[in-house]
């Protein structure tokens, strides 16, 4: 296949790039930085982008996009940008799919944003949507877009709700957090009580999920959760990390909630698993390659 992916120097765009090459697929990429030494690469604009040059000038099988925010607190910060990222540049795609190369299958990573805070647990892929922030809202206007362009206009369209995304070279989100205040301090202070859930799944085990769907997906505005399905507690998770990269280091929990974070989330995969996905990295083994890949920043 000839696949395109968009934000392919992010942390979920690198993973498929090395994934999708790795497996002799002919992956074309791209992203805002400069790159002429790079073949089959376009350069792009985050804000006032154009995307009709790059489907004016290739047809691919698959186009992934990867790009855009991924930040609750600078969605609050700056909503006219995260929109444009998020949401108008989606739209962008689209148009220019539809344009030069509608018979190219479009994968958008969403979020699990979109669900906010659930009445209960597992989250399904048709419970309400209920939004705690600018980002989720824009992620969930995203696959309207979707929606839209296939029903619509019959693109062939797909909305990945990744949960809590987690692995090596993700310099964002908790465990990275983490690493910078043990870097800094003795004590790490954390928000929340620690009695939080997330559904974490690891960036080998999400990679293999977009494969399945790409192979077996019907591409009509689908939507689908990407996770493993397994809650945990922050206080577990934290634990996991420090035992593995410094057992001897103190944290505590403040108390306070962050703007935009959900209490408790597990995600049903049902509908990911009946493709035939399986997640297969735990809790342990994904801290200890992220922890290994940490000490080698270092």
């Amino acid at each position: 296949m000839k696949i395109l992916i968009i934000g392919s120097n992010g942390f979920i765009g690198q993973h498929c790039v090395d994934f999708f090459t790795h497996a002799k697929h002919e992956v074309w990429t791209a992203d805002v930085k400069e790159n002429p030494d790079a073949e089959r690469y376009f350069q792009v604009l985050p804000i006032q982008s154009d995307f009709n040059f790059i489907f004016e000038k290739e047809n691919f099988d698959v186009c992934i996009n990867a790009s855009g925010s991924a930040n609750v607190a600078f969605s609050f910060e700056n909503p006219e940008i995260d929109f444009e990222l998020n949401v108008l540049n989606v739209h962008k795609m689209l148009v220019a799919i539809r344009k030069h190369n509608p018979t190219c299958k479009f994968i958008n990573f969403s979020s699990a944003a979109v669900y906010g805070n659930p009445s209960k647990l597992p989250i399904s892929e048709d419970f309400a949507t209920k939004p705690l922030s600018p980002y989720g809202f824009h992620k969930l206007q995203s696959e309207y877009l979707l929606t839209e362009y296939h029903k619509f206009f019959g693109l062939h369209t797909c909305s990945l709700r990744v949960f809590s995304a987690y692995g090596e070279g993700l310099k964002k989100q908790l465990f990275w957090d983490l690493y910078q205040k043990a870097q800094a301090s003795q004590s790490v202070e954390l928000f929340g009580t620690g009695e939080e859930t997330r559904d974490f799944i690891h960036i080998s085990d999400l990679v293999n999920a977009v494969n399945l769907i790409i192979q077996n997906a019907p591409f009509e505005g689908d939507i689908f959760n990407i996770a493993s399905g397994k809650e945990t507690k922050i206080t577990e998770a934290v634990k996991i990390f420090f035992d593995l990269y410094n057992p001897e280091k103190k944290y505590v929990f403040s108390g306070k909630q962050k703007i935009g974070d959900p209490n408790n989330w597990r995600a049903d995969i049902s509908k990911i698993q009946s493709m035939g996905f399986q997640p297969i990295i735990s809790m342990e083994e994904g801290l200890n390659k992220y922890v290994k890949w940490l000490k080698e920043l270092e």
